[in-house]
């Protein structure tokens, strides 16, 4: 995934989407077909992970158990397992991004728009972790201890890092929200 973006910086924003096939004629090979193209120029065949060196895509998906070869050709990618390994982890692990990929894309989702919204009630959004599918985030200035700022959260934010990162399948407000100073909607009964 990372050759894509180094290939052209329009397609950061954009979500890849991978589509599986097993083949019919040998259960120990997948075709991936991926939503951009990968490697332009001709196909390209990894027998082994020592031809794979050099090749950043190639190395990462040889670093995988059960990976016995991997052919790459612009958008397309046909793997080769191990009779012994099975799809199911290898097609899960395959389509996932690293928590540092992850933290990278929501990064720029928070610097590049939630952020810059929320700051006209004072507020920020801060990445605290992601790990396992999970964001960790903190929120803090108006957001903290906002009336608001659930709604803020599940229907704004948690909404666009679906978009743009659908690995993540759960966020967790970490949150003080009681410690809020200056919320922006105080809850009922407390001072503003």
């Amino acid at each position: 995934m990372s050759e894509a973006r180094s290939m052209d910086p329009t397609l950061v924003d954009l979500p890849i989407g991978i589509r599986a096939e097993t083949s019919l004629a040998d259960p120990d090979t997948c075709k991936f077909t991926v939503s951009r193209t990968l490697h332009p120029g001709g196909p390209f065949f990894f027998g082994t992970m020592e031809r794979a060196a050099g090749s950043p895509l190639g190395e990462r998906l040889f670093a995988l158990p059960g990976v016995a070869n991997v052919l790459i050709a612009e958008s397309v990618v046909t793997i080769g397992k191990e009779p012994s390994a099975s799809w199911s982890p290898l097609k899960a692990a395959i389509g996932r991004r690293s928590d540092a990929e992850l933290s990278a894309a929501v990064q720029e989702l928070l610097d590049k728009e939630v952020n810059r919204s929320i700051a006209n009630h004072g507020g920020k959004i801060s990445i605290v972790n992601i790990r396992q599918g999970t964001l960790f985030i903190t929120m803090s200035g108006g957001c903290q201890g906002c009336a608001s700022s659930q709604a803020t959260l599940r229907q704004g934010f948690e909404v666009m890092v679906k978009r743009i990162a659908p690995e993540i399948v759960e966020i967790v407000d970490a949150t003080d929200h009681a410690a809020g100073k200056k919320p922006f909607y105080p809850h009922a009964g407390q001072a503003r």
